[in-house]
């Protein structure tokens, strides 16, 4: 009986010309064990010269038993496009600079194709958020999914912009203001963390509301139940345009009488890790974090 094919798929960072020699060296010592691949069109032909013989073929809707990304934190969110619907996991070589979402550093990089074939690493799974718009009328006008967050901003840099605030359906408060968060916890320490919304622990099931620059009594960041509905209007009398963003890639210019709809998918984004290190230590380790205090000792 003829053994299954393995199949990889190598999402690599569009620009960096260090993220595609650090991918050809993982796909050719992959090619050596019997692997095939899927890889992004702009690199096929690259990686064709460079690992000849290898069966290489466009990522496109067929599946694979993991994703490897090269690049940072930004790149794994491009790639999370394709391989989220699939059930994919994604497992990320860090080439950035913070990246919460990159397993790996480039200083482990040798140990990554024994990884992959041993399938030494175990999948987690981070909640996603699916995004609807609803004109007037409402009806659905335009639909997304995030993995960190939906920003909901103002397009005019010296107005406010108007926004009420809904939770499963019952109004919470009508914001001025320059936009409002809707976050997941991975999306916590991105823009989440910037706007001062709390940091949530990964596997903890949770939507988080983060006001951007809100003037209202009322403003503080609101952590809610992963099965809550968060709805944002903007009023039909609004003079101020808002444009919505999902993960700062897709964008939809959202006018007045317009409602934003937000829910946790039932989609979740599969993270492939090598360990089982503590979210405290990655967050004390990308944060630069002084454990023994901001105090300089005494000599």
């Amino acid at each position: 009986m003829p053994v299954k094919q393995r199949t990889v798929a190598v999402l690599i960072h569009s620009t960096r010309e260090d993220a595609v020699g650090k991918a050809v060296s993982f796909i050719a010592a992959l090619h050596d064990m019997g692997f095939d691949f899927l890889i992004q069109d702009q690199h096929i032909d690259a990686i064709r010269q460079a690992v000849p013989g290898a069966d290489i073929r466009q990522l496109n809707g067929d599946p694979a038993e993991i994703c490897v990304v090269f690049g940072g934190d930004g790149t794994i969110l491009r790639a999370a496009e394709w391989a989220k619907p699939l059930g994919v996991p994604l497992l990320g070589v860090n080439l950035g600079h913070v990246g919460f979402l990159a397993e790996l550093e480039p200083s482990d990089i040798d140990e990554l194709p024994s990884v992959v074939a041993e399938r030494r690493y175990h999948v987690e799974e981070r909640l996603t958020l699916q995004v609807s718009v609803l004109d007037a009328g409402g009806v659905e006008a335009w639909r997304s999914t995030a993995v960190n967050e939906v920003s909901l901003e103002k397009v005019a840099r010296e107005r406010m912009l108007s926004v009420m605030v809904s939770i499963d359906e019952r109004p919470l408060s009508l914001w001025g203001c320059d936009g409002v968060l809707v976050a997941t916890p991975t999306g916590s320490t991105a823009y989440g963390f910037s706007a001062g919304g709390p940091i949530v622990w990964p596997d903890v099931q949770a939507i988080v509301v983060v006001p951007l620059a809100a003037h209202a009594l009322f403003n503080r960041p609101m952590v809610l139940s992963p099965s809550s509905q968060v709805s944002l209007d903007v009023p039909a009398d609004a003079t101020t345009a808002g444009i919505l963003w999902c993960d700062g890639r897709r964008s939809h210019d959202l006018g007045p009488g317009e409602r934003v709809r937000v829910t946790a998918d039932a989609e979740p984004l599969r993270i492939a890790r090598l360990g089982e290190q503590p979210f405290t230590t990655r967050l004390v380790k990308k944060f630069a974090l002084p454990v023994d205090g901001w105090r300089r000792k005494n000599a």
